[in-house]
């Protein structure tokens, strides 16, 4: 019998009828690696888009100027949101440094609380800008004017766009 068996190729079984995935659900290490993306270099990441592509595709898309105005509302609401975050985060971090702060100096450790204290100011600085790009936008100036002008831009060359290529270029 044991001829028989070896005379025939054992099958290939799949792996995963045998073992169970485990998802890797991340460090903490991981967590705060994300986290730190929060910081103010998202927000000018955001600020730094050039939208006049996308201005452009909207109006052949729909080239009603209400639809301009709910778009530049839509493009000011996610800035917001973006800054809401952005602050949460700095908020959050100056907590934890604080803690960091009073503990550390609790047991003495004169040299790293000074060094928290220079973070917590870096931080503080930080989130000062934030507020203001937050203020800016509110009233509809500053850095976030970019967004809105490029965006603009783009809209109102798709409607020119859509003349030329509609009424201009028609020989009457």
């Amino acid at each position: 019998m044991e001829q028989e068996s070896s005379n025939f190729p054992s099958p290939e079984i799949p792996e995963h009828i045998f073992t169970e995935s485990v998802k890797n659900e991340g460090s903490l290490s991981d967590k705060r690696t994300t986290d730190l993306q929060d910081n103010i270099n998202m927000l000018f990441t955001f600020l730094d888009k050039n939208l006049e592509v996308q201005g452009y595709d909207d109006a052949m898309i729909n080239p009603d100027t209400v639809n301009l105005q709910e778009n530049i509302a839509a493009i000011k609401s996610e800035l917001l949101r973006t800054i809401r975050k952005v602050k949460t985060f700095y908020e959050s971090f100056i907590r934890e440094i604080n803690f960091h702060i009073e503990s550390r100096g609790r047991s003495g450790m004169v040299d790293t609380v000074e060094e928290l204290k220079m973070k917590k100011q870096i931080a503080e600085d930080h989130i000062k800008k934030v507020i203001e790009i937050e203020t800016d936008t509110k009233n509809n100036e500053g850095d976030s004017q970019g967004l809105i002008l490029s965006y603009t831009r783009g809209f109102k060359n798709g409607l020119a766009a859509i003349s030329h290529h509609n009424i201009i270029r028609k020989d009457f």
